[in-house]
């Protein structure tokens, strides 16, 4: 990754947090729960730009301009919303659970070849 890059990424961060800043005020704390949720859930694609993010913002700027409330955007359970949008996204955790998967299986080889 490139300087040029990362003051690219910087800038497009910046105006994804300036979006953010412009919604109401419901949107903005649903907005920062999702956030939450989701770095914490941690899809991959999530680390790449703004992409999934961007595409919430779009969604709630559409809401708040149509005058619905967040509630009527997202559903009531939020989670679930969140889960709906990466289900099916590789999370950081599949990624770790195939790395315990293989090491297993590595080990269960090297003891069933022992015993042969």
């Amino acid at each position: 990754m490139s300087i040029r890059d990362i003051i690219e990424g910087k800038k497009e961060w910046r105006a994804h947090v300036a979006r953010v800043k412009a919604l109401p005020r419901d949107y903005h704390i649903v907005y920062k729960e999702i956030q939450k949720y989701l770095f914490k859930v941690g899809p991959v694609e999530l680390t790449e730009g703004t992409g999934l993010l961007s595409g919430i913002v779009d969604l709630f700027e559409e809401g708040a301009a149509l005058r619905k409330g967040v509630l009527e955007v997202t559903g009531r359970d939020v989670a679930a919303f969140c889960d709906d949008l990466i289900k099916d996204s590789k999370t950081y955790a599949d990624i770790y659970q195939e790395a315990v998967a293989r090491e297993s299986n590595k080990a269960i080889k090297k003891v069933t070849d022992k015993t042969k």
